[in-house]
């Protein structure tokens, strides 16, 4: 794969004096910085672009004529375990779609194996075709209310600096420990003062929100309305919209992405998986969309590339122009962003591309420890019909936080389909403290049967929710077995399945294939009356208590918003 030049051979390919090593010849290039149109060809050198707006003669020739280019897309926020693949599958199934770079925090496999997961995702993003910068994980485990595999303290973190795949501490979701000064959070604070750190505070206004800014975060991707991203953004945040296959907040915040503000927003997806990746896209989703509702095409395209690259202080891509990295997405049409090509620091990425990588073995594996479950774990004693219930809004990962009357029957409050009110279960599985808890949600929509999966956010525990509590024990018991993954189950058969043994997050297989078991999944969740689209992430952000209103950890019932559990643990 092309390397970076030397400084001499650069500046003579620019200057024509010799030929380049690759022309791109007959296209246009959009400028992100004017918005303007650049007829002439594309000279790149290496991994680098040398030269725009002329004619140059080149070692390699490729014909783009009647093409658009435009900058490779910045995806800015993701954690690419929820994709469900490993980090080499991910390029493969992602930079066909204009992806060229990613910033991803891969604190979902930190949180089961610890700095080991943080270490492989380093070192792998050194062999992918597109760039993959990582985040340092700051909440391993997100807070103190649920039990994880691993803890990560600042002293972890600090070897990791110097990596040249890192980017600065990731997402730092326990807001209130920010607020409130706790001290390991202000450790990793310190360590990363002055460095690039990522925010995560959904609902966070105020004088909250200006304690929280000034620990020193500078993005935030958490905000799900107009208002709330525009108080962020006027308080010096720089705001991601996000459209993820669970979190779906692009139709919120369009409206307030023009000219003006692009400087300042960015796109992310926060975890779609190949399932949506295929029938939808990636960031060319969010930019069609975007282009199909009138958004300015500088707007839409700067905030896909340039804004982003701004915004986490990678100088050296997001507009086509010489010296930058050739991250080039070559369309067909550039007002409905059809791609016809995709080159990641000057290599074209197709088939040959993803073969010439080296792949470093998984890590990760039998790390799922199920204990025994059985139908009885499931039972809920309560003398008072007064129960809180997990509201599910779809489209969302915060959730409401309802109430309804269930009277107990034989000392158990049972599920109602009649009223969709499904139990809810997570069950710790890092052979540690043995919790479980019980609660009910609303909103999936099941009949009967039961769904379950490790991906749990962000502890990573086994989550189950059924109709019944044989096909809930059924569902546990299966995910023990096949080392994580998701499982539907009904009348004590397994429906469908997906394995997913790299610590029970990620598939040791191709895309293609955890693409066909998704469609399964969704078919056999359908089967048994779910009417989401995406029940499985759906329920894995159910158990993420950093987010309001109301979750579930193994601990027990938790008030995201007075952060604190309300029912304990069984």
């Amino acid at each position: 794969m092309p390397k970076t030049q030397s400084l001499s051979t650069r500046i003579t390919q620019a200057a024509g004096t010799a030929p380049a090593d690759v022309v791109l010849r007959g296209g246009r290039v959009f400028d992100t910085v004017t918005g303007l149109f650049i007829d002439g060809d594309v000279a790149i050198c290496g991994d680098t672009i040398v030269g725009i707006g002329d004619s140059y003669d080149g070692t390699e020739i490729i014909d783009v004529s009647g093409k658009t280019l435009v900058p490779g897309f910045i995806d800015t926020h993701l954690h690419i375990e929820s994709s469900l693949v490993t980090p080499y599958e991910f390029d493969r199934c992602v930079a066909p779609y204009g992806v060229t770079t990613v910033i991803c925090d891969p604190h979902e496999i930190a949180n089961v194996i610890g700095v080991d997961g943080i270490t492989y995702f380093l070192n792998a993003a050194q062999d992918t075709v597109m760039d993959i910068r990582v985040q340092l994980s700051s909440c391993v485990p997100s807070t103190h209310m649920e039990t994880a595999g691993a803890t990560i303290t600042a002293a972890d973190l600090a070897p990791l600096m110097g990596h040249p795949k890192n980017i600065g501490l990731a997402e730092m979701m326990n807001y209130p420990g920010v607020i409130h000064q706790d001290p390991q959070v202000m450790e990793k604070l310190t360590l990363f003062e002055g460095q690039h750190i990522d925010g995560h505070c959904p609902q966070l206004l105020g004088k909250g929100l200006n304690a929280y800014i000034s620990g020193g975060i500078r993005t935030e991707h958490e905000a799900t309305t107009e208002d709330e991203a525009r108080e962020k953004l006027q308080k010096g945040l720089r705001v991601l919209i996000r459209e993820g296959s669970v979190s779906k907040d692009m139709d919120a915040l369009l409206p307030l992405l023009s000219v003006a503000t692009s400087p300042y927003m960015c796109l992310c997806t926060d975890d779609r998986n190949p399932l949506d990746i295929f029938e939808q896209g990636h960031l060319d989703f969010v930019i069609k969309t975007a282009l199909a509702r009138g958004v300015d095409p500088l707007a839409i395209y700067r905030a896909a590339s340039l804004s982003a690259a701004e915004a986490f202080g990678l100088k050296d891509r997001g507009q086509i122009a010489p010296a930058k990295r050739a991250d080039i997405v070559v369309l067909n049409d550039f007002d409905t962003c059809d791609i016809h090509s995709v080159f990641c620091g000057g290599v074209l990425v197709n088939d040959a591309a993803f073969a010439a990588r080296t792949l470093r073995p998984p890590v990760g594996l039998k790390s799922v420890h199920c204990p025994d479950v059985t139908h009885e774990w499931f039972r809920t004693s309560s003398n008072n019909p007064k129960t809180d219930v997990i509201g599910i809004i779809e489209g969302k990962i915060i959730t409401d936080h309802l109430t309804y009357d269930i009277a107990p029957v034989d000392g158990d409050k049972r599920p109602d389909p009649d009223r969709d009110l499904a139990k809810i279960s997570v069950i710790e599985r890092h052979g540690k403290s043995g919790r479980k808890a019980t609660g009910f949600v609303h909103g999936f929509g099941m009949k009967t049967g039961a769904i379950a999966a490790t991906v749990c956010h962000d502890h990573h525990n086994i989550v189950v929710a059924g109709m019944d509590h044989h096909d809930m024990a059924v569902a546990a018991r299966r995910l023990g077995n096949i080392d994580g993954g998701f499982v539907v189950v009904q009348n004590g058969k397994i429906l469908a399945e997906l394995a997913l043994p790299i610590a029970g997050l990620m598939s040791d297989q191709p895309f293609e294939i955890v693409r066909e078991n998704m469609i399964k999944l969704r078919d056999a969740a359908k089967s048994i009356g779910v009417k989401l689209h995406e029940p499985f992430l759906q329920l894995a952000f159910l158990a993420l208590p950093v987010i309001p209103a109301l979750k579930i950890t193994d601990h027990g019932l938790v008030d995201v918003t007075k952060f604190e559990i309300i029912s304990a643990a069984q």
